[in-house]
Parts: C-alpha cells; sequence; structure tokens
C-alpha cells in the first residue's frame, strides 16, 4: 500500500462463483485489461450483501444466493490509479446460466491454477489462494466421507 496521502479507497462487493467444474467466474468490463470477481461499488446506504446479489444479476443476467461471507479485504485496484481497494468478498450460487450484460466485455471461467490469465490485484492476491484452499478442503472431505 501506498503511503501517499492522497491516495482514494474504493469500496465494493465481490463475487466467488464456481460452475460445476469448479471454475471460477471472471469477467472483464468494458476498456479494461484485467479479469476479476463479479461484482462492484455499493450505491449509496446499499449493504455489500445487497451490492453483490445486484451487482450479480446486472452484470451476469442471472439470480444469485449468498453461500458464505468471506469477510473484507484490501488490496490495490485494478483499474483506477493511486485507488485501494476495499472488498466484501462473498461465494455465491448462481441460478442459471451467466451471460454478459451491462458494461462487461468479456466473461470466462478459469481453473484456479490459471497461469495465463491477467488478473486484478484482489483476484490473484486474495480470492485465487482462498479459491485453492476451499476446493482443497472440499475434496479432502469427499475422500472422508467415501472411506468413512
Amino acid at each position: 500500500m501506498s503511503d501517499n496521502l492522497t491516495t482514494k479507497t474504493i469500496r465494493v462487493a465481490a463475487a466467488i462463483i464456481f460452475n460445476d467444474d469448479q471454475q471460477l467466474l471472471l469477467v472483464r468490463k468494458r476498456n479494461t485489461t484485467f479479469f476479476m470477481q463479479v461484482g462492484g461499488k455499493l450505491e449509496a446506504n446499499e449493504s455489500s450483501e445487497a451490492a453483490i446479489i445486484r451487482e450479480t444479476f446486472e452484470e451476469t443476467g442471472c439470480h444469485s444466493h449468498i453461500v458464505q461471507s468471506l469477510g473484507r479485504f484490501e488490496t490495490q485496484a485494478a483499474n483506477e490509479p493511486d485507488h485501494s481497494l476495499i472488498a466484501d468478498v462473498y461465494l455465491l450460487q448462481l441460478e442459471g446460466q451467466p451471460q454478459i450484460q451491462a458494461e462487461i466485455a468479456q466473461m470466462k471461467w478459469i481453473s484456479v491454477d490459471d497461469q495465463h490469465t491477467p488478473l486484478a490485484p484482489l483476484t490473484r492476491e486474495i480470492v485465487l489462494p482462498w479459491c485453492v484452499n476451499y476446493l482443497a478442503s472440499r475434496e479432502t472431505e469427499a475422500a472422508a466421507t467415501q472411506i468413512g
């Protein structure tokens, strides 16, 4: 984090969404380079929970529900220089197949070990490590259930 006193903060809600193949849904907004989580800025007096449900619908055309709150994380903003990002991150379940909507230029599913997609700092530093651990723990639980 920069010590620059002019650094501004952006507050967002961000979604972790998996498909049945344990791939992570990412989007790239128009006129940007980096792929990131579905989500966006909170509106005035909007809770982060309401924002992530609204943003998910606006960006994917799908209704969704929150499975788990992962917490609040701070990192560098991907597309706005000299801005830090505070993100409330949620694991979501989609109802239906996502389609490009709103300001989204591109949407893709990636494996958690993807090394080629240009990723936003939140995705690279926070989300992917969490996803790797989450999927590994689910595999361990599934194996223990089969043995037991």
